[in-house]
């Protein structure tokens, strides 16, 4: 596994990985940008004591706003971004997977997966990933109190949804229906290592923003060495 995530960061300055990795941050941040400011209005409705500026009036004391608005931004951080980022990627996965297989397995090179095809998959990675943080966000808090729960079932959870995930889209290009089926229930072990290396870079400032990318040229590599 950690050749895997070596190969592929050693691929990271090929130019359609440059190429892909500034489509898929704008989108990315876009989109999150959006779904946070979202996320907060909801949560505390039109009261400016809420998202706003420092406000000597808030219930919540000077600067409980910003207080607000800022706890309820790293909330955000911590369940939609991971989301969004996969869902993006899944977007230009075609392009990342190509070249990796263009340059380490020109003789095994999958086919495109339509556009209708992709979407569907991105749509079901982010929409695994933010639900199943959902389920775990009450254990999230209970273990708070043991200081790493937290992060430890952060982690497990992440690892199992970003391994399906990465996993899926090159398989996708290789296998359709039960064929397909067939290999996610035989790499089971495989993808889960792949995904929690993903979630560990997710977890790092600034690679966090390579993560996607890393994990879907490191899955490749997981693909064709269960392959071979």
């Amino acid at each position: 596994m950690l050749t895997a995530f070596t190969r592929a960061l050693g691929q990271i300055g090929d130019p359609v990985f440059l190429k892909v990795l500034a489509k898929s941050l704008l989108v990315t941040l876009v989109l999150f940008a959006a779904a946070a400011a979202g996320a907060a209005w909801l949560l505390t409705g039109v009261d400016p004591c809420g998202i706003g500026p420092f406000d000597g009036s808030c219930p919540l004391g000077a600067g409980g706003g910003t207080l607000a608005g800022l706890a309820l931004g790293l909330l955000s951080l911590w369940f939609l971004f991971p989301a969004i980022a996969i869902g993006v990627i899944g977007l230009f996965s075609d392009e990342i997977v190509e070249a990796v297989e263009a340059r380490h397995y020109p003789n095994a090179r999958g086919r495109p997966v339509a556009l209708g095809r992709g979407i569907s998959l991105s749509l079901r990675s982010a929409g695994r990933i933010l639900l199943w943080n959902l389920i775990a966000l009450p254990f999230y808090l209970l273990l708070l109190i043991t200081g790493i729960g937290p992060l430890l079932l952060f982690s497990a959870v992440n690892a199992l949804a970003l391994g399906r995930d990465l996993g899926e889209m090159v398989a996708a290009r290789h296998h359709q229906g039960a064929a397909l089926e067939a290999w996610l229930r035989e790499t089971r072990l495989e993808r889960a290592l792949l995904g929690l290396g993903a979630t560990w870079l997710f977890l790092i400032p600034f690679a966090n923003l390579l993560a996607p990318l890393i994990g879907a040229a490191a899955a490749t590599h997981v693909f064709h060495k269960g392959k071979r």
